[in-house]
């Protein structure tokens, strides 16, 4: 039995998650939101979460959803309500407007009917942050967003098309979700900056980083690369996770076609695999598989002999990509294709677990990938300290223990009020 469960200490209260993505979305997100809301439902609170139908990383509705306008559910003590979306099948500055006006409007024309006691949402979508804030000022409730990317940096960053106009207007829903927060949880330091400039004093910033929420891997690694078809003399670097824009893993593609000898798999799903499938067009040693299950993904990860991360070189404080704790729970080296100033590379130097190169080069790349395989002995030291890192900071146990000081936080400033 879990502490939370013995203690209960958020019994009797009523809390309300709102976030666009959730179980039984397995990437991104959606895992994090799922193990929160459990969380805190063992942890004896009336758990509600107000989300949309299961979508990513495709980006196309889940077929048991399909035509549902809204529900609700229980899954493991959480009442889950759905609400109906539209899902852009590709990303657009327009396209995307229109994913986060149908988000908020059935959102706000159907929340939950019960009134929670505090009102926790991640960003994004910028929906939710502002659902979030609107639910939590009608009910006079306590409310803490979450920063997961940086949506007004990320139109401008991202690549998107369109996205250098709808940056003003998406950096304007931020700041209205963020400045009426009680506390604002940021799940890295380098969000900070930019928080602050909304005009969130520095005192209500919490930091909270996301923790590892897959399991260690257990599975026979030559027996993993042998299902998978990939030989024991051939390198192979690995890429899990959203195929977006911002991730511009055209990086990868290009780093296959200059190594023949290198195998190069992505393996994912998002608006731009299409576009690469197109791309990769008689590249024999590229391979692009759907999403691993749960059961299998991470002793997939381990079986690869480099895992990569990529980013276009404009991503600077707007992301940082939530593969990383799987990543670093696998054992194996990371190279990461990313700017040098950024959080995601402030990330793979704390962990000591892999190596940096300049964004958008795939001979840097490729000839990082290269001295790993090449000192097997260092590569497997790199990986080590993944788990290692994991261990210290990004557990499950302690990510949730954040989010319970959050919550202890702002109900503790709300104890004088009479209850509803």
């Amino acid at each position: 039995m879990s502490d939370a469960e013995c203690h209960k200490p958020f019994e009797d209260r009523t809390l309300l998650l709102v976030s666009t993505n959730y179980a039984p979305e397995l990437t991104g997100i959606g895992p994090y939101a799922a193990q929160l809301a459990e969380h805190w439902a063992a942890a004896g609170a009336d758990t509600h979460v107000l989300t949309g139908m299961p979508h990513y990383p495709s980006w196309r509705t889940d077929p048991g959803y399909r035509g549902v306008w809204r529900v609700a559910e229980q899954r493991a003590g959480v009442t889950v309500h759905r609400r109906r979306h539209y899902v852009p099948p590709r990303q657009t500055a327009l396209r995307r407007a229109a994913f986060e006006v149908t988000v908020l409007a059935h959102g706000l024309l159907s929340p939950p009917g019960s009134r929670p006691d505090a009102v926790v949402s991640q960003i994004p979508s910028l929906a939710g942050g502002v659902i979030g804030a609107r639910l939590a000022a009608r009910h006079r409730a306590p409310y803490i967003p979450v920063v997961q990317d940086l949506m007004g940096a990320a139109a401008a960053q991202s690549g998107i098309r369109g996205g250098g106009r709808a940056a003003s207007a998406a950096s304007a829903a931020e700041r209205y979700a963020l400045r009426s927060a009680a506390l604002v949880g940021v799940i890295h330091e380098s969000f900070v900056p930019r928080v602050i400039a909304y005009g969130v004093d520095p005192a209500r910033i919490r930091t909270v980083p996301n923790w590892s929420h897959v399991r260690a891997p257990s599975a026979d690694r030559a027996g993993t690369r042998a299902r998978m078809g990939w030989s024991e003399g051939t390198p192979v670097v690995l890429h899990s996770g959203n195929m977006g824009l911002k991730q511009g893993l055209e990086v990868l593609v290009e780093a296959a076609r200059l190594a023949p000898d290198v195998r190069v798999v992505l393996m994912g799903d998002g608006n731009q695999r299409e576009a690469l499938l197109g791309r990769a067009v008689g590249l024999r040693n590229l391979d692009i598989l759907p999403p691993a299950d749960a059961g299998e993904f991470t002793d997939i990860l381990a079986a690869a002999d480099v895992l990569a991360v990529t980013q276009r070189a404009s991503v600077l404080d707007m992301s940082v990509p939530s593969k990383l704790t799987s990543y670093f729970v696998s054992g194996r080296p990371v190279v990461a294709s990313v700017a040098g100033a950024g959080g995601t590379a402030q990330e793979v130097q704390r962990s000591g677990a892999g190596l940096l190169v300049a964004p958008e080069d795939p001979a840097a790349l490729l000839s990082a990938v290269r001295k790993l395989i090449e000192a097997p002995a260092r590569a497997d030291a790199l990986g080590a300290n993944g788990p290692q890192y994991v261990a210290r900071h990004l557990s499950r146990e302690a990510g949730l223990a954040r989010f319970d000081a959050l919550l202890t936080e702002v109900l503790a400033d709300t104890q004088g009020r009479p209850r509803r």
